[in-house]
């Protein structure tokens, strides 16, 4: 696992411009980028900041391990899924872009990384996005309530087991000013954001 700030680039610009008035100019033109780019601002962000937000990072080499974490949280219920152009066919792109729609769900969602890479981001206190690159063997519960957002990254490929407290579901809300008053979002705003 690795977490820093999004960059919102689609290429690191020192490369390309010296002068911040050059790095803003390359900035604007290129505000939205690739999303299945690291984006790696090289400002980190450790697991204790990423805790601040509610969001909790496992490694987890042994699938019993996993079990043992699903039983102590209260996770019944599991599917997995393949995301890649070639299980998902000519959906893979809209997916994709569906995924990466900034969401929250009215309850925790939790992946466990099988294989390949997946980013995950996440608003900040600051509601900026930290970005949580997750491989082979990571974990990932991220509160209910919390503003995020998925994709994969340049290979195009994740193999991800999805827990579930319940029946699994996957109802995304998209992000609105209506939802300021959802009662997962202020819960969430309550416990993590107003400290």
């Amino acid at each position: 696992m690795k977490a820093y700030y999004y960059d919102n680039l689609p290429v690191r610009i020192h490369s390309k411009a010296s002068t911040p008035k050059e790095q803003s100019l390359l900035a604007n033109k290129h505000s939205q980028g690739d999303q299945r780019l690291p984006h790696d601002s090289g400002r980190e962000v450790d697991v204790d900041s990423l805790l601040a937000l509610g969001v909790y990072y496992y490694h987890l080499p042994e699938i019993q391990s996993v079990d043992e974490l699903a039983e102590k949280r209260g996770y019944k219920n599991r599917d997995e899924i393949k995301v890649s152009p070639k299980t998902m066919g000519d959906v893979y792109e809209d997916k994709v872009k569906m995924f990466f729609m900034e969401h929250l769900h009215e309850d925790e969602e939790i992946r466990y990384i099988r294989d390949g890479r997946g980013y995950f981001d996440v608003r900040s206190k600051d509601d900026e996005w930290v970005r949580v690159q997750l491989d082979k063997d990571d974990l990932l519960i991220l509160p209910a309530g919390i503003y995020h957002r998925f994709t994969t990254d340049q290979d195009n490929f994740v193999h991800a087991m999805r827990l579930f407290k319940d029946e699994p579901k996957w109802t995304a809300l998209n992000r609105d000013p209506k939802l300021d008053e959802n009662t997962h979002r202020l819960e969430y705003v309550n416990e993590y954001l107003a400290q």
